[in-house]
């Protein structure tokens, strides 16, 4: 699934396309995705200006201005959906289910599992915020708020294991499976530590490798794994700088010891356990 650094690299892609253009249409071409995409946005999205494209957590939020009609247009790429623009003599195929019709080019979104999302909150950008989707959603780890102070503080009364709380995106948006190994293998911090027990100075060290982590990967362009994709068709790079992700028996990059793999909350971790503890 597209974390926060994919999200953030898709929105850098389409924001100089779309940013004050004015949308011609709206095609959509299956009624239900993970929830049923509002059918008013035919009639809603033509005529509207977008006046801002941002993220928060792993969606996409796009901002509408018009005449009587203010809004944002919500979108989550789900496991394997992906924006890209084209043509609009490109025919649509199988899985191209929603596009935004612009005068120069089609904003096409294509979701195979259909688990991705596209709904529309009223208001002015706000009240985005207040969309279900969105109102559960933990803090931006790239915002000035994730400090160690408030992380240390969050994790004071909870007792398991790091990496999957650094995952629960009811606490901090999207740092995926991926991320959360490699950041914490940055800090030398064992994804096995109980959150609580994990001192004050370690969040100091663990908040910046998350950071860079993210920031890292952003650069990269993301991790490319299963269908993602860039929106111009590209893929990230950041897996192939990974210093523990997908190296189960290997040596550590940082010491030498052997790369271990373990099973948590169902997903796979990768460490190293001489130099993370």
């Amino acid at each position: 699934m597209p974390e926060l650094p994919e999200v953030e690299v898709c929105r850098r892609g389409i924001e100089p396309e779309l940013l004050g253009r004015v949308i011609e249409g709206a095609v959509i071409r299956a009624p239900k995705l993970r929830q049923v995409i509002p059918p008013a946005l035919v009639e809603l999205l033509p005529g509207c200006q977008i006046v801002a494209v941002r993220r928060r957590g792993k969606y996409l939020l796009l901002d509408c201005l018009g005449e009587g009609v203010e809004g944002c247009l919500i979108i989550h790429l789900g496991m394997s959906g992906k924006l890209r623009f084209v043509s609009h003599s490109q025919s649509p195929a199988k899985h191209d289910h929603f596009d935004l019709v612009l005068a120069e080019q089609v904003l096409r979104f294509t979701d195979p599992r259909r688990f991705g999302v596209v709904l529309w909150q009223p208001g002015p950008p706000a009240a985005a915020e207040s969309h279900p989707l969105l109102a559960t959603q933990g803090i931006e780890p790239l915002s000035d708020i994730f400090a160690a102070d408030w992380l240390h503080a969050a994790c004071a009364r909870r007792s398991g294991p790091i990496k999957p709380i650094l995952m629960d995106s009811h606490l901090v948006v999207g740092i995926g499976n991926i991320y959360a190994s490699e950041s914490l293998f940055r800090a030398g911090i064992s994804p096995l530590r109980a959150a609580n027990r994990i001192s004050r100075a370690r969040y100091d060290l663990l908040v910046p490798a998350i950071r860079e982590t993210l920031s890292a990967a952003i650069a990269a362009g993301g991790s490319s794994i299963r269908d993602y994709v860039h929106s111009d068709g590209g893929s990230g790079w950041f897996q192939i700088q990974a210093g523990v992700y997908d190296r189960d028996g290997q040596p550590c990059l940082r010491c030498g010891g052997v790369v271990k793999q373990v099973r948590q909350a169902g997903r796979s971790t990768y460490y190293c356990p001489s130099c993370q503890h």
